[in-house]
């Protein structure tokens, strides 16, 4: 018999897991959980703890794991439907009714998951055959070594057009069924059915109990249509309720040892395959929705496992728009104790990048610095315009409530109006003379950031203050030039960012300053000047920018004067930025050929990289730079 999936959710609702455990083990609180010794082995210290939050027990010294109906099955050897019949009469719930026409769609789908087991099985064989060599040798250069494919059951389809599908027919499989697995394509014109997943390196799509319902395949060709091919809806497989990776998290979840503080392991929802696995391969519980937002449905099965759990989106504009995607769909379902975080993962990387480059503890670190959900809300919504004027501050004010209006709980909606128009009444409050700052709880929501309280309006942030105590010593005025005129028209770094994002104005007092024109800059869609002073300011730089004024008067940078067209004052801008970053070029190539000394050779070729840095450093010093220089190639 075949139970819905709310049926199932109602009764655990009403029964308490640890009440139901509590009749035959003896439990004791720990912190968030409750701890007994275990039903399952001889023990004499307590391993054995009960999440009700989570809905989940741990059996350490066992490994078993599982909630109220694993619970009963495992202990008292009953079927699932036997357990479930028990739990239903305690909930005081009704069974339902058999239905002869569900079972027989139950029968169907149960001959489907078989063939998509045995389909997994072909793949993981295929992928350690000769036609997977180039699949294989793709898999190791992305830092998967063979060890780790097992225990997520990567495969790889050939390239021939009917491969599985022979496969599986010798085996007594019906095109008919293989189609409706989303294996096979049956073409619109009647022809034959034939393999969806071809040349793809593939992921396979487990459901909450852990059986194969589909497949996610990776193209190796680099040209082909899509790089990533999803299979179908289909009887089993629903992509906006399911998401990839989810019976490993939840072992992941819920086999860490509890923390000191009784804080929850982190549970992370990431973009891709090969982010999940990442995450997973470094300790942490990690999914992905599947070529689609994500949904109300999925929401849902994330909060039954963690009360927060954190949307780690790419720093790009795609991946902004996702998290605000996710911002609106999910105000409306907020509760209290269930709610979201964001994280970033910083330096345009995502978490396979990090995990190959940086190794799991820095994947985990960075995971770790988040931002909560209502300090994401408010900064989208302070940052949709420049707040200039009372009309853009009432439209900031109106935002925010309706926001706020929009959450169904009441008690809830309550707090974060509460929340969000006090950071409203901060943004704008005047401080008095003398007086210090408050903290407002409004972290910035940038790559990298910190959790944790932050300075609002016009007060030091950490930045800030880091960027003012730097300034005791002089500003660079070539640097101060360059940071002025890109302050006056952002639009100079559009051709720069790379290299801007790496050596900054070529001064480390300005530093800070240059990443908070990064962040802003990779962000915003439209960014101009006043928009992006008026940001620097209320974030703690405005002492800075009067200083950079101060130096950029001793450059002599024609690019500054106002009688220079922004055509030629753009030109002249990226010269001195490029002498700059050959500066900084030739300070490297030193420092690497002193540690490389070896032949008289090596001996003249420092000189020479010492005397173009020399008179480099002098046409910056004597103002011959603007007057017989020409642009470094």
């Amino acid at each position: 018999m075949r139970f819905d999936d709310r049926f199932l959710e109602e009764i655990k609702s009403r029964l308490r897991l640890s009440d139901v455990i509590g009749k035959t083990v003896k439990l004791k609180r720990q912190g968030r959980e409750y701890v007994g010794l275990s039903p399952f082995t001889k023990e004499r210290s307590p391993s054995f703890f009960v999440n009700d939050d989570k809905g989940f027990f741990h059996d350490f010294s066992s490994g078993k794991h599982g909630d109220l109906i694993a619970f009963l099955q495992e202990t008292e050897r009953l079927s699932f439907v036997e357990a479930v019949e028990r739990l239903a009469g305690e909930a005081g719930l009704q069974m339902p009714a058999p239905d002869p026409r569900a079972a027989e769609q139950d029968k169907q789908r149960q001959g489907l998951t078989e063939w998509l087991e045995m389909a997994t099985v072909w793949f993981e064989g295929e992928l350690r055959r000769p036609a997977g060599k180039a699949a294989r040798e793709t898999l190791i250069r992305r830092g998967l070594p063979e060890t780790e494919w097992a225990r997520f059951r990567l495969g790889f389809a050939p390239s021939g057009r009917t491969a599985l599908k022979d496969y599986l027919i010798a085996k007594g499989a019906r095109p008919a069924e293989l189609v409706e697995t989303g294996l096979l394509i049956a073409p619109e014109d009647g022809g034959a059915p034939y393999d969806r997943f071809r040349d793809r390196i593939i992921f396979p799509i487990a459901d909450q109990r852990g059986r194969i319902v589909s497949f996610g395949g990776r193209a190796m060709d680099p040209e082909a249509r899509a790089k990533y091919l999803n299979g179908p809806e289909t009887s089993v497989f629903s992509k906006g309720r399911l998401l990839y990776g989810l019976p490993e998290a939840r072992k992941i979840l819920h086999a860490g040892p509890p923390s000191a503080d009784g804080a929850d392991a982190a549970l992370v929802v990431v973009e891709g395959y090969m982010d999940v696995i990442a995450c997973q391969r470094a300790g942490v519980a990690a999914m992905a929705p599947m070529g689609t937002a994500l949904t109300e449905e999925q929401m849902e099965v994330l909060w039954r496992l963690h009360p927060e759990p954190t949307l780690c989106f790419d720093g790009d504009g795609a991946g902004r728009r996702a998290a605000s995607r996710v911002i609106d769909r999910a105000l409306p379902l907020l509760k209290p104790g269930k709610s979201f975080r964001f994280a970033i993962v910083t330096g345009g990387k995502d978490p396979d990048d990090v995990l190959r480059e940086q190794g799991p503890a820095a994947l985990r670190a960075q995971l770790a610095q988040t931002t909560p959900f209502a300090d994401a809300l408010f900064t989208r919504e302070r940052d949709q315009e420049p707040l200039d004027s009372p009309e853009r501050k009432a439209g900031l004010k109106a935002r925010l409530r309706e926001k706020a209006n929009t959450i169904a709980d009441k008690d809830l909606a309550q707090a974060y109006r509460d929340d969000l128009l006090g950071r409203f009444d901060l943004l704008f409050q005047k401080p008095q003379q003398g007086a210090r700052a408050p903290f407002v709880p409004n972290r910035p929501w940038k790559p990298g950031g910190k959790p944790g309280m932050a300075f609002e309006s016009a007060f030091p942030t950490p930045e800030g203050k880091a960027a003012a105590k730097r300034l005791s010593t002089a500003l660079d005025p070539l640097a101060s030039a360059l940071a002025k005129a890109a302050l006056e028209d952002p639009h100079r770094l559009d051709d720069h960012l790379e290299t801007f994002e790496k050596a900054g104005f070529g001064d480390p007092a300005l530093s800070a300053l240059a990443a908070e024109i990064i962040r802003l800059r990779l962000e915003a869609d439209h960014l101009d000047s006043g928009a992006l002073n008026r940001h620097l300011r209320d974030r703690g730089f405005a002492g800075l920018l009067t200083d950079i004024d101060r130096a950029a008067a001793q450059a002599g940078a024609p690019f500054l004067k106002q009688d220079v067209t922004l055509a030629t004052a753009r030109s002249q801008w990226t010269y001195a930025f490029e002498v700059l970053n050959r500066l900084a070029a030739l300070e490297t190539a030193i420092t690497s050929a002193k540690g490389n000394l070896g032949d008289r050779s090596d001996m003249a070729a420092l000189e020479r990289l010492k005397a173009e840095r020399d008179t480099l450093k002098r046409s910056v010093r004597s103002g011959s730079l603007w007057t017989d220089g020409e642009p470094i190639p």
